[in-house]
């Protein structure tokens, strides 16, 4: 479960201030709202990438703020996917685990096991360089619930691609859903997108986020 309360947070000359909202545990949540209205800054501070300047972030009912973002349990997947060009497609999935020390039998017993799911496993030995827009996507996602974190933040996970490479993700996402068993706090700006994946909607608006009714979004 996410549980933000009275959260503020400042990047450069923008400010978010006293903004609350909940996402229940193992639901998918698409958070939306106007470009430059801070969905982003948002999602970096749950995830501790930006400092908070009051407020709490609740995961799973533990208090978070003044934990670092490696121990907050979060798997990320920004907007760009952030692939190392010199890591193979092994190497990635294989990365939050080497930096928690899991064994090497473990490692590689984890890495089969999403190559697997995520149909990665004639790309294993390739480099970013060498994949497609929604391979690489798939890599990132993989990453991320590497370590199998309870919860699962995604910034535009779907913009980059193209609407076959789209549907793909869509189906992965669900996948994640059903074996991951993850809370998914998802940006986007595709109306489609979020109709087609979200349990709820939110809408940040100025310092609020309002929970709407797919049937109440435009087209």
């Amino acid at each position: 479960m996410i549980q933000v309360d009275r959260l503020g947070v400042r990047a450069g000359r923008f400010e978010l201030a006293g903004v609350s909202f909940a996402v229940p545990a193992g639901q998918h949540a698409c958070l939306m709202g106007r470009t430059g209205s801070g969905k982003t800054t948002l999602l970096e501070a749950i995830c501790g990438l930006r400092a908070v300047t009051g407020g709490q972030v609740r995961l799973d009912g533990r208090e978070v703020v003044h934990l670092a973002p490696g121990d907050r349990g979060i798997g990320l997947v920004p907007q760009d996917r952030a692939l190392f060009e010199h890591l193979t497609v092994r190497e990635h999935l294989a990365f939050a685990l080497a930096v928690r020390r899991w064994s090497a039998p473990a490692v590689r017993e984890r890495v089969e096991e999403l190559a697997h799911w995520l149909q990665l496993d004639h790309l294993l030995d390739r480099r970013p360089a060498g994949l497609s827009g929604g391979e690489a996507q798939r890599v990132a996602l993989g990453r991320a619930l590497a370590f199998r974190p309870t919860i699962l933040c995604l910034d535009e996970p779907l913009s980059a691609l193209d609407d076959d490479m789209r549907a793909e993700v869509r189906e992965v996402l669900r996948s994640v859903r059903h074996h991951a068993r993850v809370t998914i706090l998802h940006v986007t700006h595709n109306l489609a997108d979020a109709r087609d994946l979200a349990d709820q909607i939110l809408v940040l608006r100025g310092a609020q986020v309002v929970p709407v009714a797919k049937d109440a979004l435009g087209t």
